[in-house]
């Protein structure tokens, strides 16, 4: 006999909301350092003039990001999703708490060493990066889709609360010395704390709610073998290799190659999304797009503008007559979002501030909404093993479409003497 999943339809829904509050945590954490680094650019600029630390960090960050979800993504199968995930956390707190020491042991000085460095500490956040949002979005591809809808939007949320949190402490330090230096640490003195406490949620909160506990037994007994270690934290104990001996038919699944060749339309589309996006923000808007009335904060008015529309996005396919889940009208949409780009370059020509926000406002809208559009429809009608490695091939799409805008945002620099 198979896995007996305990509780039934009152185990589907008792915790769902608190899974959901602790989605949206975990989230937040999977790019919270990340935006960190990103939101404190005015701060590397300064420190780094000649070495546009907003492009190289990114292009750092990124392979490690894109190049370990491919390996993890190919032994889905059999990872310890919870060791994953607990040591992706664990290695963001500690590459933030490293930045403080670098920024203190240099005393804010920069350099070649120092610079050398933040690009090091660059590739650690893109290796936690490889380990938690592929792990997670696997993981939450087999619950319910207000779970993965609620990551997302933890996701975009990352960036409105840490864009929020810099012209704070860019307003509240911009008339002292060091204000900028002193801005910065206590950023990263938040991150750390923040990243602390999704450490610690994933290993003792998430795992205990009865809805997860449930989702995961259901998993397990379709066959997956990434759920183990997370439902003997809950107490629970398996014997997969058991049930598969006693029904072998049961817990078969189809390959990763099969999955991908099914969903091509849904790979092809999260890749699209963030080439563009990629290829635009935060690079382009950090560089190039002029001089105007904001001043220094300029780029930290766009890059908020962008998170607050992305968060937004993400929540708009909970309207059930907003949700566009047409395989056809998804592509469509998502190609035409390509016309930003003639529209960002003649309003950085000729346009003035309010274009730009407003333009950078509809790229962050349009982003959050077809990213959930998308990762929340594609694992529908799937078992359970089958949904986590699906989820994990959207993500090294995703992580693709991001390395490859990075490297496409460097043509905005074609004919400016660089």
């Amino acid at each position: 006999m198979g896995l007996e999943v305990a509780g039934g339809g009152e185990a589907a829904v008792k915790g769902k909301f608190w899974g959901i509050v602790v989605c949206f945590f975990l989230g937040n954490g999977s790019l919270f350092a990340w935006n960190s680094m990103l939101t404190i650019e005015d701060y590397y600029v300064s420190l780094f003039p000649n070495y546009h630390p907003t492009r190289v960090l990114t292009l750092v960050y990124q392979p490690f990001a894109f190049g370990l979800t491919c390996f993890f993504a190919y032994y889905e199968a059999t990872m310890n999703t919870r060791k994953r995930n607990l040591a992706g956390f664990a290695l963001f707190f500690l590459s933030s708490f490293a930045l403080i020491l670098l920024d203190v042991g240099t005393k804010g000085h920069g350099g070649i060493p120092a610079y050398i460095g933040v690009c090091i500490i660059s590739a650690f956040f893109g290796t936690s990066d490889a380990l938690v949002q592929g792990g997670l979005v696997g993981d939450l591809s087999l619950m319910c889709p207000e779970f993965i809808q609620s990551f997302l939007s933890g996701l975009a949320a990352s960036g409105v609360i840490t864009s929020a949190l810099r012209l704070i402490t860019k307003a509240a330090f911009e008339n002292s010395q060091n204000g900028l230096r002193n801005g910065a640490m206590l950023f990263f003195s938040v991150t750390c704390m923040f990243e602390l406490a999704c450490l610690l949620l994933y290993a003792f909160v998430f795992p205990k709610l009865p809805i997860v506990k449930y989702y995961r037994q259901k998993a397990a007994s379709e066959g997956s073998k990434t759920v183990g270690s997370d439902l003997a934290a809950a107490g629970i104990k398996t014997d997969q290799d058991r049930q598969v001996e006693e029904d072998p038919q049961k817990h078969g699944r189809l390959s990763t190659k099969e999955l991908l060749m099914q969903n091509i339309d849904y790979a092809l589309d999260i890749f699209l999304i963030y080439v563009l996006t990629l290829s635009i923000f935060p690079g382009f808007l950090s560089e190039d797009t002029g001089s105007h009335g904001l001043g220094t904060w300029y780029a930290l008015v766009l890059i908020t503008m962008y998170n607050v529309l992305d968060l937004i996005g993400r929540y708009l396919p909970l309207i059930k007559c907003l949700k566009l889940t047409n395989r056809k009208g998804l592509m469509v949409a998502i190609l035409a979002r390509f016309l930003f780009i003639p529209a960002f370059y003649f309003t950085a020509k000729y346009g003035d501030q309010g274009y730009m926000i407003f333009l950078t406002s509809f790229l962050g809208l349009t982003n959050g909404y077809l990213t959930v559009c998308v990762l929340a429809e594609a694992p529908n009608g799937y078992k359970g093993p089958e949904q986590n490695a699906l989820g994990n091939v959207l993500v090294v799409c995703l992580l693709g479409g991001i390395f490859s805008g990075v490297v496409l945002d460097w043509m905005w620099l074609i004919g400016k003497g660089w």
